[in-house]
C-alpha cells in the first residue's frame, strides 16, 4: 500500500471517527471488518488507530507518526436499513488505502455518503416491504390465501415502517406496535378458517421485515469467530426483539379475546402452482432492493444467489436433512457472495449475502416456537426453539466457512471476513 504523508492528527480523528460511526451503523450483519478497516485507512494516511468495540459504540484512539494520540468515543446504532451507504463506501475505502485520495477529499466525499438522502422515496420503500413480505409468503404456506393475507397484513406492516422513519417515538417500540396491529387483523379478518392454515403463519411473511434472524446469525458468527462482547450483546439484542414480537402477537390475542389454544401451527393444503413459487423469488429481490435501499444495479447478482441459495438447500435437505442442507447452502453463498464481491467496484459482500440469507429463515423460527408455547403446544414449540438454536449456528458456521474457503490472499481476505 502507497502510503501518503502524515496528516494532520486532529484531521485524521475527525476523518476517522465520521468513518467508524458510518460502519458502527451499518454493522447489523456485524462488526467483523470495522477494526481492520478504520486501522487500514489510518495507515495510509500514515497514522495508526486501535479500536475497542460494542455493537452501538467504539473507542477509537487514534496516532500519529510522532507518536501523539487522540481518544474519543463513537456512536452508531447497528442497522441494515441503508445498503445504499455500504456500496457507495466500498469504492472509497479501496482508494483510500491505496494511497489515491488526500484526508480532505476523502472527508468531503465520506460526508457526502453520510450525509445522502436515502436513494427511494417513501412510497417505494412501503411498496418494498410488501413486495418482501409477498415473496417470503410461499415459504410460510404454498396458497392463494396467505398471499392475500399478506398482501393486506404486509400493507400495515409497511406502513407504520415508513411511519418510523419520520418519527422517532415510534421507531423504539416499532416491532411490538407491529406485531399487535397484525394480530389483531390477522385474527379477525383472516384466521377464521382453521383449513386456511395456523393463525401464526399467517401473520408471519407480514412480521418477516421485523424478525431479527440477521442479527441472531451475525451474533452466533461473532461468538463463533471469538468476538465475545459484540456476540453477546447483539445475541441479547436480538432475543429482546423477537420477544417484543411475541408479546405483541400475544396482544393481538388478548384484544380480540381469542383463546391462546389458537395459536396452533398447521399449514394449509399448497394451491400455488409451481411458476408461482418460482415467480415468489423473483418478487422477493425487488423487495428487497427497496426495503433495504439496495442499487438497482444490483439486482442481477442478487437474484441468482437467491436462486443458488433455494436450489442448493433443497437439494441438499432432501439428501442430509434440513440443518445439512441449510448448513451447505450458507457455505455456498458466502463462498460465491465473496468470489462475486472481489474488486472494489464490485457489490459489496454483505449485500451479497442478504437476500439469500433470508431465505434460509432463520428468525421465523423463534416466532412459531414462543407463539406455538403460548399456545400450550410445549413439544411443538420447544422444537421449533431447538430447530432456531441448530439451524442458526448452522447458517452462521457455514457463512465463516464459506467465507474462509474463498478467501484470497492480501485484500481478499479482509473482504471475505465480512
Amino acid at each position: 500500500m502507497e502510503q501518503q504523508a502524515a496528516a494532520d492528527l486532529d484531521d485524521l480523528t475527525a476523518f476517522l471517527s465520521r468513518l467508524t460511526g458510518l460502519l458502527l451503523r451499518s454493522s447489523g450483519e456485524g462488526t467483523h471488518l470495522i477494526g481492520s478497516e478504520v486501522a487500514g485507512c489510518a495507515r495510509a494516511f500514515g497514522g495508526g488507530a486501535s479500536l475497542l468495540l460494542v455493537p452501538e459504540a467504539a473507542v477509537l484512539t487514534v496516532t500519529a507518526a510522532d507518536g501523539h494520540g487522540r481518544t474519543v468515543t463513537v456512536h452508531g446504532f447497528p442497522e441494515v436499513f441503508r445498503l445504499d451507504q455500504v456500496a457507495a463506501l466500498k469504492p472509497l475505502l479501496a482508494e483510500v488505502r491505496a494511497g489515491g485520495l488526500r484526508l480532505a477529499e476523502a472527508d468531503r466525499r465520506l460526508a457526502a455518503i453520510e450525509r445522502a438522502p436515502a436513494p427511494y422515496p417513501w412510497w417505494l420503500k412501503f411498496l418494498g416491504i410488501v413486495l418482501f413480505s409477498l415473496g417470503f409468503a410461499p415459504l410460510m404456506q404454498p396458497t392463494w390465501y396467505e398471499i392475500a393475507a399478506t398482501a393486506v397484513l404486509g400493507a400495515l406492516a409497511a406502513a407504520l415502517a415508513v411511519a418510523a422513519d419520520r418519527v422517532p417515538r415510534l421507531a423504539r417500540i416499532l416491532p411490538l406496535v407491529v406485531a399487535t396491529l397484525v394480530s389483531v387483523v390477522g385474527i379477525e379478518v383472516f384466521a377464521d378458517d382453521p383449513a386456511r392454515g395456523g393463525p401464526v403463519l399467517l401473520m408471519l411473511p407480514a412480521l418477516f421485515y421485523f424478525v431479527p434472524g440477521d442479527y441472531l446469525s451475525a451474533a452466533t458468527a461473532e461468538l463463533a469467530a471469538g468476538l465475545i462482547t459484540t456476540g453477546a450483546i447483539r445475541l441479547v439484542y436480538s432475543v429482546f426483539l423477537l420477544v417484543q414480537l411475541y408479546l405483541g402477537v400475544l396482544l393481538g390475542v388478548l384484544v380480540t379475546g381469542t383463546p391462546t389454544r389458537a395459536l396452533f401451527d398447521v399449514a394449509a393444503d399448497s394451491d400455488l402452482p409451481r411458476w408461482a413459487l418460482f415467480l415468489a423469488w423473483i418478487v422477493f429481490t425487488v423487495g428487497t432492493l427497496f426495503a433495504f435501499a439496495v442499487p438497482v444495479r444490483f439486482f442481477l447478482p442478487l437474484l441468482v444467489l437467491v436462486y443458488v441459495t433455494v436450489g442448493v438447500q433443497s437439494a441438499f435437505t432432501k439428501l442430509i436433512g434440513e440443518t445439512g442442507g441449510t448448513f451447505v447452502a450458507a457455505v455456498v453463498l458466502a463462498a460465491a457472495a465473496t468470489l462475486i464481491a472481489r474488486g472494489p467496484h464490485r457489490p459489496p459482500r454483505l449485500i451479497l449475502i442478504l437476500p439469500g440469507f433470508f431465505t434460509l429463515t432463520v428468525g421465523s423460527l423463534g416466532m412459531r416456537g414462543l407463539t406455538t408455547l403460548a399456545g400450550g403446544y410445549l413439544i411443538e414449540g420447544f422444537a421449533d426453539l431447538l430447530k432456531l438454536v441448530t439451524i442458526v449456528t448452522a447458517i452462521a458456521v457455514g457463512l465463516l466457512v464459506g467465507g474462509v474457503l474463498a478467501q484470497g490472499r492480501g485484500g481478499d481476505g479482509a473482504e471475505a471476513a465480512r
